[in-house]
């Protein structure tokens, strides 16, 4: 168990940097985010399989990740349709 945290601060690190460096593309940040929140539920779920008074904390957490998933895909569907693409560049929030 122990040998799995290292691997999976790595992998959490990997998402964030691959979050932070393709900023490029909506789909590419969405998979990253994605990426990090799956990261995190496996930690909870190696801290938690320890605990009995914290086991539903990681299905709180992928709950919420669901959420987020729906969230994102759905704006990246208006956008792809608004602006036929998914750059970063051409979102504006201020815009009407």
């Amino acid at each position: 168990m122990l040998a799995a945290y290292p691997m999976l601060l790595i992998t959490f690190s990997l998402a964030l940097t691959g979050t932070i460096m393709n900023r490029t593309h909506m789909m590419s940040m969405l998979l990253g985010i994605e990426a990090m929140t799956l990261t995190l539920f496996m930690i909870m779920t190696t801290l938690s399989a320890d605990s009995p008074n914290t086991t539903a904390t990681p299905i709180i957490l992928i709950t919420v990740a669901a959420c987020e998933a729906s969230a994102g895909l759905t704006l990246l569907t208006l956008s792809s349709k608004k602006n036929t693409n998914d750059h970063m560049k051409n979102l504006n929030l201020l815009q009407c």
